[in-house]
């Protein structure tokens, strides 16, 4: 083949596909069916934490095994994820959302039947896959179909389903586990996934250029070696002094395989058969934009793991009384989050951005003045506050972030942004966790209250999330799009 013909062939392969012309109808029916979707899985990803102790009891699983159900979920994201580059562009939209939808309600449906632990596991792993493609999937659709200027708004509606989800999923699991048990958290998701599935069929009819490309096995094996031992070891790091080697072993394997994907993948670039193109990361928004969205990702994750260990275990309060605690900053959050979307399309990402990563840092400074003593509308106000700053950030930094990019290149964006909120959540809730637990024993071991101890270790981990945040309010002021953008 001639070299005009290859660089041709090429060119024809990355141009990005035309916007199709659609009906507010039936856009509106694509993003709420997606939305929907993403908003039920993302629910899921954060809603066996408070029922974790009653499935505990339950299988007869210690706390360590337990975890995996969390652990396990963000491991098969992370490794699936980085793949819906290449996915997006092998298959329509259409195809993908019906086998995530499908693979989603398979596993809640084993959830709801499984004997043991193991099946349950698995379970949550079938339920990981499709979680990993739909969020990408949203993303890319979202910045495909809708025209630039009311891009924002509809930026502002996806960001409840990524920051709202989290925030109400301890809510919905212990109200639920407070009334019945926690195998009706996976009943009551089946038929609200049976019913997004057939909204999905109804409306998701986009014309879409797909390609065949060759799938390059080596990219994907390092990808799952990469993001799967990187994410373990990130999770382990609590325990790590009770399996040194092996967390260090995972470190070692998960960054060496990081290196040859990431070299791979810029090979492999430029005869367009790449896994997943890193070439967004040339692009100063973007990369500000991913590691702000990991800060934010972090310290939200982080924040709902250890409020309700610090009030449940430390003050005896039941989980339906901590859900309803921290249920009005995710309602804060649903309301305001298409107000900045509007913000964002007429004013750009500085006046969404600044602010958003200002009240984050102040809801995490909030947190570290709260004490052992305080009053519950204490926790609610500096929840309220974190969580604004949360709706701000999360509606203005994927539009930002991509902005400027190559539209060839979205779903590759969406992919290492969504990888990157992934790791952003496992970094957060590890770090959170094991300084709570590590600093907690020490003070237990000295023979203070529990009460003080856990409230002392929580005081720490929240001054680490608060300098994060404080460190994400430095970085905003550089993201900027040009007007032609």
């Amino acid at each position: 083949m001639s070299h005009e013909s290859t660089t041709a062939e090429h060119q024809g392969q990355t141009a990005a596909p035309p916007r199709p012309a659609l009906s507010t109808k039936q856009l509106t029916g694509i993003i709420g069916a997606l939305a929907l979707a993403a908003f039920l899985m993302i629910l899921n990803e954060t809603v066996l934490t408070v029922a974790l102790p009653s499935i505990m009891a339950d299988l007869d699983v210690s706390a360590a095994a337990g975890q995996w159900l969390t652990t396990g979920f963000l491991l098969t994201v992370s490794v699936v994820i980085p793949a819906t580059g290449f996915l997006l562009q092998r298959f329509t939209t259409r195809s993908l959302f019906i086998f995530a939808l499908a693979s989603f309600l398979v596993g809640t449906v084993l959830a709801v039947f499984a004997p043991s632990f193991a099946v349950l596991l698995i379970a949550r792993i079938i339920q990981a896959v499709g979680t990993a493609i739909v969020l990408p999937l949203l993303m890319t659709t979202t910045l495909t179909l809708v025209p630039m200027h009311k891009r924002g708004a509809i930026m502002g509606l996806n960001s409840i389903v990524i920051s709202v989800g989290p925030a109400v999923g301890p809510t919905v699991s212990g109200a639920v586990v407070n009334a019945l048990s926690w195998h009706w958290i996976f009943v009551l998701m089946t038929p609200i996934a049976l019913v997004i599935l057939v909204l999905g069929i109804i409306f998701i009819k986009i014309p879409s250029a797909t390609r065949k490309l060759p799938l390059d096995v080596p990219s994907v094996i390092l990808s799952a070696l990469a993001f799967g031992f990187l994410v373990y070891a990130i999770s382990s790091l609590e325990h790590a002094s009770e399996n040194l080697l092996l967390v260090g072993a995972s470190v070692v394997v998960g960054a060496g395989s990081l290196v040859l994907f990431i070299k791979r993948q810029i090979t492999l670039a430029r005869t367009g058969r790449e896994l997943l193109n890193l070439a967004p990361f040339r692009n100063r928004n973007f990369s500000l934009s991913v590691v702000m969205i990991m800060i934010a990702m972090g310290t939200l994750l982080g924040t709902v793991m250890i409020v309700p260990i610090m009030l449940q275990t430390g003050r005896g309060l039941d989980t339906l009384t901590i859900g309803m605690m921290l249920l009005p900053g995710g309602l804060v959050q649903a309301a305001v989050g298409p107000v900045f979307g509007r913000v964002f399309d007429k004013f750009g990402p500085r006046p969404v951005l600044i602010p958003g990563a200002a009240m984050l840092a102040l809801g995490q400074w909030l947190y570290v003045f709260l004490t052992a003593e305080s009053p519950l509308w204490a926790f609610t106000a500096a929840h309220i506050v974190f969580s604004i700053g949360l709706a701000m950030l999360m509606t203005g930094l994927l539009s930002a972030a991509l902005a400027t990019v190559d539209p060839r290149l979205y779903g590759h964006g969406s992919a290492i942004f969504n990888t990157g909120q992934q790791l952003g959540g496992a970094i957060g809730t590890t770090i959170f966790v094991t300084v709570l637990s590590m600093l907690s024993a020490a003070k237990l071991g000295e023979g203070s209250a529990l009460l003080d101890s856990l409230f002392s270790g929580a005081h720490t981990a929240f001054i680490i999330g608060a300098l994060l945040a404080t460190a994400g309010l430095v970085l905003a002021p550089f993201i900027k799009i040009p007007r032609r953008a």
